[in-house]
């Protein structure tokens, strides 16, 4: 457990830095496009202060693949689960999704579908590579 909360805190750290970046990057992109003309003092804190905390959270929940006694799935889920409510309260935090039930379900059917395309990716990637290592593999007990 030691172990965990270690890698936990230096993933969550190294993670969140990014995060004022992404969302001075995001406020140019509104201000752009003119959905956003002004920010408050108030605004801007607590979108520092949120995406840091979220940057933290998603860079650290990578830690849970370290487990090896934990099944994938069971990660996966976990992994998951800690992220949507972080993305969800922090969408909601900085008002950037209404409160409301139809927002809150398409916001999480686009978590899903953007959650579930990513790991379909890393799956493929990572059979790709193992199918190409085992062949390697096989290769060379072949020719000794």
């Amino acid at each position: 457990m030691r172990k965990f909360v270690f890698e936990f805190l230096r993933r969550g750290f190294t993670a969140c830095g990014m995060g004022p970046i992404i969302l001075a990057i995001l406020y140019l992109i509104l201000q752009q496009t003119a959905a956003v003309a002004t920010l408050t003092v108030n605004q801007v804190c607590i979108g520092i202060f949120s995406i840091t905390a979220l940057a933290f959270i998603a860079g650290g929940m990578n830690a849970i693949y370290q487990i090896e006694r934990l099944p994938l799935m069971v990660a996966i889920l976990i992994h998951g689960g800690v992220l949507y409510v972080s993305y969800l309260g922090t969408y909601l935090l900085n008002d950037w999704l209404d409160w409301g039930v139809m927002p809150i379900i398409v916001f999480s059917a686009i978590f899903v579908v953007g959650y579930v395309v990513i790991w379909a990716i890393i799956y493929s990637i990572t059979k790709k590579n193992t199918e190409k290592l085992n062949e390697m593999l096989r290769q060379k007990q072949q020719n000794p």
